[in-house]
């Protein structure tokens, strides 16, 4: 199907009218026939046959949370229990558990009125306040999870469109941004830069813009920092609670063999921190592109060394009390499943011990068997939340799902 200039000039004036209407509280006009997802049928059966092949630590079960098409990060409201979730497409969709048997009665769009374009990070603040981080653009939903059911829900611009990178630097590629709340209540977001390794050239303007890093701004979007860069791609992060130290993954350099260079998972423990790109492409291997320079003195070296190419994603620090104690205080990551190696590894869930100091004392797998042995995936896990009551949220943006974890009779 062709569209016309004016078609596309006219769908964006409407968007950005809806937008300007919903941040005064008026109606746009939006149809009240919401899309929502079927939570029944064949497909149930399929994940259910899947599901009964993964591999989990005794006393621990998985099962069907929902199905979400395109799911990748999560949110949970902290009162609701509402789940939003975010996509490298259009659509943000809300979850909704009403009977509180832990598997969700229904699956709806969120904010119809809003025109989306590629809202992969949702994060909520304490108060129940819901940031959803674009390509290049954020919004803020303060009442999402009591105001979601309508088409119309207050939206606000935090950052505008365009403003979140130089319109120059937009690209498909390492655009899922995640975002977090700190414990200094400021909102954090990573940027993926769109290399493998970036040119020369890119050098300076991406690191005074935190393009393959990690910016911090006050929740309305002012006094913007750069606050970690040397980070190739990172698409997952959460903050320790004990010690308030930003823990995140990042993707390596591809391109330099089936084994190197390592995942990673970083901590950062202050601002202005740099984490080794472009001069290493993965822990200590260093990229052709910057043999002959000389890294920074202080690059921080990663807590955690993965498997070369899994795709660490998301992650989350477990806070909750249902999961034995081995697992409380520690960190949930996922691993997306490789797309270049010539025997693949990933899609599965990995579980990272942390000593008193606050380092990793060493990971492990929590949860896998959407590999199998022939190199198939039956599913590739995106991200991991935490629900309300101590269970754990896998999502699935392959197989378009949800999954649940819980221990004992929960």
């Amino acid at each position: 199907m062709l569209f016309s200039a004016a078609a596309v000039t006219g769908a964006a004036a409407q968007a950005t009218d809806n937008m300007e209407k919903l941040s005064n509280f008026q109606t746009t006009g939006a149809s009240m026939e919401m899309e929502t997802v079927p939570q029944t049928g064949p497909r149930v059966d399929a994940f259910n046959k899947t599901l009964s092949g993964i591999k989990l630590p005794d006393g621990f079960k998985i099962a069907l949370y929902a199905i979400v098409p395109d799911a990748r990060e999560m949110a949970v409201g902290p009162t609701t229990g509402v789940v939003f979730v975010g996509t490298r497409k259009s659509k943000v969709w809300a979850v909704t558990d009403r009977d509180k048997d832990r598997v969700a009665d229904e699956v709806k769009v969120f904010a119809p009125s809003v025109q989306f374009k590629l809202p992969h990070g949702v994060c909520f603040s304490k108060d129940g306040f819901l940031f959803v981080a674009e390509q290049n653009r954020v919004l803020l939903f303060p009442a999402a999870e009591f105001f979601y059911e309508g088409p119309d829900v207050a939206a606000f611009q935090v950052v505008k469109q365009g403003d979140l990178i130089p319109r120059s630097e937009e690209s498909y590629n390492h655009t899922a941004r995640v975002c977090r709340i700190g414990p200094d209540d400021k909102l954090y977001i990573t940027l993926g830069q769109p290399f493998n390794v970036f040119p020369p050239e890119k050098f300076d303007l991406f690191q005074k813009q935190g393009i393959g890093g990690i910016v911090r701004m006050d929740r309305d979007g002012k006094n913007r920092e750069v606050y970690a860069w040397g980070v190739r791609n990172s698409v997952g992060m959460d903050f320790n609670p004990k010690d308030k130290t930003l823990w995140f993954t990042d993707n390596q350099v591809d391109g330099m063999g089936d084994d190197i260079p390592p995942g990673e998972l970083n901590r950062a423990e202050k601002p202005g921190q740099t984490f080794g790109f472009p001069y290493f492409g993965g822990g200590s291997v260093r990229t052709a592109e910057y043999k002959d320079q000389t890294p920074p003195a202080d690059s921080v070296k990663p807590q955690v060394e993965m498997v070369a190419h899994a795709a660490d994603l998301g992650m989350t620090f477990y806070t909750g009390a249902q999961f034995p104690a081995k697992y409380r205080g520690g960190i949930f990551s996922v691993q997306h499943g490789s797309w270049n190696r010539t025997k693949p590894v990933g899609a599965r869930v990995m579980f990272t011990h942390l000593n008193d100091d606050g380092t990793a004392a060493g990971t492990e797998p929590f949860a896998e068997g959407w590999l199998t042995a022939n190199g198939e995936y039956l599913g590739r896990p995106a991200s991991v939340a935490q629900l309300n009551d101590g269970s754990l949220l896998v999502s699935d943006d392959t197989s378009g799902a949800i999954y649940r974890i819980s221990y004992g009779s929960n």
